[in-house]
């Protein structure tokens, strides 16, 4: 098989399990539901990766590409940090049904099933998390150093409610099947991006 075949396969099998490892967990995903998917046969999925680790991992990676992919295409261009903040809730916003429709937020879900069962999978989570909050934490930084957010601004506890509020938001409204939950959520984490505003 041809390197290029490969690529196709492998990106063809991360797409389709990559909602059901994002609903069903780790250790709720069965090969079986791995095959039903893909239409493929479990040699032709373990002739492609590993393990069942690695196809969990790839296809985590994939949900949450999906989502950081998003927010820094709608980041483009925008040179104000308060726009680059509110750029994360209006992309929220814009793309919840789509996670909805996948499963929730990838995120949360990995930290919930992966904790005190995978970590390796927990630690991707987590590293996430702690990257969303350093871009947060930076673009705070960015407008403080800018003149246009406040000095006082406590930029790692603000980062860390944001992120709170997301995923908070997005596992009470997928549970609920209320919105209203992530939607009021978000009007939160815009009335604190306009009160850091100096």
């Amino acid at each position: 098989m041809n390197s290029n075949k490969t690529e196709k396969t492998k990106s063809f099998i991360i797409e389709k399990a990559s909602p059901i490892f994002n609903k069903k967990g780790y250790y709720g995903t069965s090969l079986s539901d791995l095959t039903h998917a893909t239409k493929l046969t479990k040699g032709s999925i373990y002739g492609n990766f590993k393990d069942k680790d690695e196809v969990a991992v790839k296809c985590f990676l994939f949900n949450v590409n999906k989502i950081t992919d998003e927010i820094f295409k709608n980041m483009h261009g925008v040179t104000s940090p308060i726009e680059k903040l509110l750029v994360f809730p209006n992309v929220y916003r814009n793309i919840y049904k789509d996670i909805i429709e996948n499963g929730g937020c990838p995120i949360a879900n990995t930290l919930i099933d992966s904790d005190d069962t995978h970590p390796t999978l927990l630690n991707l989570a987590l590293d996430v998390i702690h990257r969303l909050e350093n871009s947060l934490v930076s673009i705070i930084e960015e407008g403080k150093s800018g003149g246009e957010i406040r000095v006082s601004a406590e930029s790692h506890k603000t980062a860390q409610t944001m992120i709170t509020l997301f995923e908070g938001g997005i596992i009470l409204s997928k549970s609920t099947n209320q919105p209203s939950y992530l939607l009021n959520a978000l009007e939160t984490v815009e009335e604190i991006i306009t009160s850091l505003k100096r």
